[in-house]
């Protein structure tokens, strides 16, 4: 009876075979596309500039400032909350770095080409 029942099953299993190729060729479609998406938008960040006036600095702070204070945490082990210290290393007062902490992640996110800017920097101190 055993073998009966394994062939019966492998008999479906042969029937279920086209349906499953079909959807695992649509799935592989799917992902070349989605990877060709990721790749454009990847190229496009990498060659975004900013928009004008989106370099400026925010309460007193440039963007190459406040990478290397965002950066200098990695002393702290990368404690978030010793920010304010840092940024007091580099001649900034805690009330100005709230704000332009806030004010560059801010323009980082709104502006790819604000993020293409502070990557470089990040990488370069």
């Amino acid at each position: 009876m055993k073998m009966f029942s394994q062939l019966r099953d492998m008999a479906e299993m042969v029937q279920a075979a086209p349906g499953l190729i079909d959807q695992a060729n649509a799935l592989a479609e799917q992902s070349s596309a989605y990877r060709s998406r990721m790749d454009a938008m990847a190229v496009q960040a990498m060659q975004a500039e900013p928009a004008a006036g989106a370099l400026e600095p925010i309460a007193g702070v440039d963007l190459d400032r406040y990478a290397r204070i965002v950066k200098g945490i990695a002393a702290f082990g990368y404690d978030e909350a010793e920010l304010p210290v840092v940024a007091g290393m580099f001649g900034v007062d805690p009330e100005a770095w709230a704000t332009a902490q806030a004010g560059w992640g801010a323009r980082i996110q709104a502006d790819r080409g604000v993020g293409r800017a502070f990557n470089e920097r990040y990488a370069a101190v």
